[in-house]
Formats: C-alpha cells, structure tokens, sequence
C-alpha cells in the first residue's frame, strides 16, 4: 500500500522560501487549514488561529482555502495516479484530504520495484510542481502515517515492520481526532510507542473506539477498505508509450494491440467483454476517459475498435490533447460468460449470428447518438396493449426477436386511443364506416372481434371489456378500432376507438 502526500498550490503566485498557509472561516476567527514547510519551521500548526500565526511568523503569505477545488484538484490528481495501478483512492476528510492511496500490490514489478515506483511518482508529482511525501508500507494506515511523520521523504517499509516503524511517530500518525489525540498528550503518550504495549481495557472504556480501530488498522490487525476512485477493472492492461501520440488513428491502433492481449484472457476465462473504460493519460498530467457499453459480451477486437474509433470521432470536438498522450490504458470493467458454441449446421446458430449483428448496430448507434438515444422495446407481463411493453435504454438487455403474435398488431400504436364515430350494422357488429379527425372512411374490410378483458386482479375498479377490430377503408388504410364495453352487459351505449395504423 502506498500514500503520498501532495499539497495543491493556490493559484495566485508565492514564495515557496516564505511561510505561506491556507486559511479557512471558523468560529473565533479563521484558521490554517495547510501551510508549507518554511511555516512549520516558524513553528505554525494546522489549526491554529490566523492571528497567532501572524504574530509567531511576522511575514506571512495567506490565501483563502477553496474547499471545493481542492477536492477537485485531488480527485483529478488521483485519477491521473491510476497508471500506476488501478486501485487509487483519495483521502477522505479524516485522513487530511491533501493525498492518496495506491495499492501497488501486484504492479510494483511493472516499474522495476516499488523504489523505483515511489521515485518515477515523486519526479512526475515534482515536474507538475507538487511537493509530495510517499510511504510504502503493508496498510494503509502505516503508508500513511510514515508519509507525513517518517524523516525520509521516500520511505519503503518492509512488511513485518510496522509496529517497528510506528513506535517513534507522534501519537497524531493513528489519524486520531485532534480531541482524542489532545487527550492522549495530557495523559503523557506522545508518541504511538507508548500505547503498543499498554493494556486494551482502559483505553477502550475511556477513548472513542477510533483510538483501538485506528491503532489496529495501522497494524493490519482489522482490514481497512478503501473506496476507489473509479470502479476497480475486471481485466487491465496499460501500455507507456517512449513518445506521446497525438492523433485519433495511433490512438486507436494502440488500443487495438491494448485489447488484443486482453482477448487471450478473456478466452481462458470464457467471458466476454461488457462494458469498457479506455484511459488517455496525457503528458501534463490529465486525464481522459472513454466509456463504452455493450449490448451483448463479445471478443470481437475489430467491433470493439470500431466503437473506440466512433466514441474518439464524437470526442474530438470537444477534447484538447495538449502535448500528446504519455500512455494508454484499456479496462474490462464488466466481464460476462461467452461460452463457446456451435457456429455452423444449426438453426440455433443462425439466431446467434443475427442477435450478435442486431447489438453491434445497436452498440455502433449508442457510439454515435449517444447511450440515451438509442433504447428497445421492452416486453411487459400484461395483455392490455399500451402496457404490452415499455421503452428501455438499449444496454439493459440483449435484443430480443419475439415470435410472431397470434393477433394483429399495429406497427404505429398510438399514445393514446382516440375516439371515433363509428357506424355499424348490428350493436356487436364489425364498423361498416368510422370518422376519425374529421376524416369518414368507408370499411372495405374488418377482421375481429379479438376480445381483451381488463386486468381484474390489478385494479379495484374493473376496466370495460375491448373488442378490437382490424379494418381496411376503401383507399387501403388499414387501422386497429376497438369498441369499449359489451353492449347490454357493461354498457349500453358503446364507444369506439382508434388505437392503431398499419403500414
């Protein structure tokens, strides 16, 4: 586990040679909020008064804290940190909201050794004018506490060592509140060494619980979860690059290359990719990301580089490259079974192949249109056909072929069933002529009844009974009437309904 430290410069100029410190309102005056390291040497701390400040340091440089850029700034700065690893989480507010957790397990040997990793971190953080200390260590809790508090700026800690490493910290390296560590000070444990050894019981009736909780994160005792700042990836795969790339197309060939190493998992795994996230990671240090979902899980490399190439042609508009892109990273952020199956002699293999060309159109349009613009018929359980079926957007299912229906239905339902005058032989009859807006139609044809009763056990009040019709006027406009109510039963006096065209 690793956590570095980095303090966000304010935007307007200082001199990093003077005392300079963020000041934040609060109750009896402002505050620090953060300082730098010639104020620590005047002897300012967090949390003291601006005007104690003032008369400690004589000159000092003060800006006002912007809380909302900084949670910005640090977000966007460990987004960037994820080409090391895609597990990066920021400090919360309790952790001091001024750095970031990687969990390097398992990408340190990419860099040659967490050493070099902590060093290739530091000179980047440095080039972006950062200052910033990094701990390695076991837990979280001890990467963070030799982070700020250990002599070294860069420290890697063997794991075992973590007790050792803490004794000699202040008692403020647990991440205690400063009212539990001002305690803890009265009481003559000053430092963390001075509670190692000590008995549990007294602390735990006395202290908050977050002085033992705290205590045995640091000493991997208790796990301590950590929230990400992006979803962490099913599969992963990052490529640096010796030159930064500019252009849309060396972009897309490198994600190609990208996702055809990723294939070979995927095919030992027997799944397919689902949704996707490529990360452009560009030389001053932003970030971009790209999105794309799927309607069905596919290995297809030559779809899935399409999508890439028509999500980055919407983009390019509206994205600068600046000095290029450094390095490339493709994650599988959802993973479903794909199965091999049979491809040739079989009906069933055809319904594959044309369920697997309908979601690439699908998946080619949502690049284009965007995800909310594209959606599918979803079919509903009720027989009453303005509820048959609700639109839903294209990604919550694979598309469906329904069978052909036993009744005639319209291609053009209408939002709402309009009424109409109908003349008919008999009561029951079939329509012999309607006039719908303002237009009167002479039936040439009429096929029906096809009889829909209400849905009793879903409402109080029962719904009249529809008897619907399949007509077709002397012009050859075919439309779907229905009557409202049996007649002598439920009403009598029935209306009628247009609720349909057909092509």
């Amino acid at each position: 586990m690793l956590a570095a430290q980095a303090v966000n410069p304010s935007d307007q100029p200082v001199d990093p040679d003077e005392p300079f410190v963020l000041a934040i309102a609060a109750s009896g005056g402002p505050r620090i909020a953060a300082l730098n390291e010639p104020a620590e040497m005047a002897g300012l701390t967090v949390g003291e008064s601006l005007a104690d400040a003032r008369a400690k340091a004589g000159f000092l440089q003060v800006r006002p804290i912007d809380v909302a850029a900084d949670d910005d700034a640090l977000r966007r700065l460990t987004l960037w940190a994820t080409r090391y690893t895609p597990t990066a989480s920021p400090w919360g507010e309790e952790n001091g909201a001024d750095g970031f957790f990687l969990d390097v397990e398992g990408a340190a040997h990419l860099f040659g050794g967490e050493d070099r990793l902590i060093a290739d971190l530091h000179s980047r953080l440095k080039r972006f004018d950062l200052p910033a200390r990094i701990g390695v260590a076991a837990t979280p809790g001890t990467a963070w506490a030799v982070s700020r508090f250990h002599s070294a700026p860069l420290t890697v800690l063997p794991s075992g060592q973590e007790a050792e490493a803490l004794t000699d910290l202040p008692i403020e390296a647990l991440r205690l509140s400063p009212e539990t560590a001002t305690t803890l000070r009265r009481l003559g444990c000053k430092t963390v060494g001075a509670l190692l050894d000590q008995p549990r019981a007294p602390f735990a009736a006395r202290f908050p619980a977050e002085l033992l909780r705290r205590l045995d994160q640091a000493l991997g005792r208790i796990d301590e979860p950590l929230v990400p700042i992006v979803a962490p990836p099913v599969y992963h795969c990052l490529r640096y690059l010796l030159e930064p790339i500019l252009t849309q197309e060396a972009i897309v060939a490198l994600a190609k290359r990208l996702m055809q190493t990723l294939v070979h998992v995927l095919v030992r795994d027997d799944v397919g990719a689902r949704a996707l996230r490529l990360s452009l990671y560009r030389v001053d240090g932003a970030v971009e990301t790209v999105d794309i979902g799927l309607t069905l899980p596919t290995r297809n490399v030559t779809h899935l580089t399409r999508l890439i190439d028509l999500k980055l042609e919407t983009l390019a508009a509206t994205q600068d490259a600046g000095f290029g892109f450094e390095a490339l990273g493709l994650a599988i952020t959802r993973a479903e079974p794909l199965p091999a199956r049979q491809t040739e002699f079989t009906v069933l293999a055809e319904d594959g192949d044309r369920t697997e060309r309908c979601a690439a159109l699908i998946d080619k349009l949502r690049q284009r249109l965007g995800p909310a613009s594209v959606r599918r018929f979803k079919p509903v359980a009720s027989h009453i056909p303005e509820r048959a079926e609700v639109l839903a957007p294209a990604a919550d299912g694979p598309p469906a072929f329904w069978p052909e229906p036993e009744s005639t239905r319209p291609l053009l339902l209408l939002p709402q069933a309009e009424p109409t005058e109908v003349t008919a032989l008999i009561p029951e009859g079939p329509p012999r002529r309607f006039c719908w807006r303002g237009v009167t139609h002479e039936v040439a044809s009429a096929q029906g009844p096809e009889r829909i009763a209400s849905e009793w056990w879903r409402h109080r009040t029962s719904e009249p009974t529809r008897d619907y019709y399949f007509v077709e006027d002397a012009d050859g406009h075919r439309s779907w009437l229905f009557r409202e109510g049996l007649y002598g039963r439920e009403t009598v006096s029935a209306r009628w309904f247009v609720h349909g065209l057909f092509a």
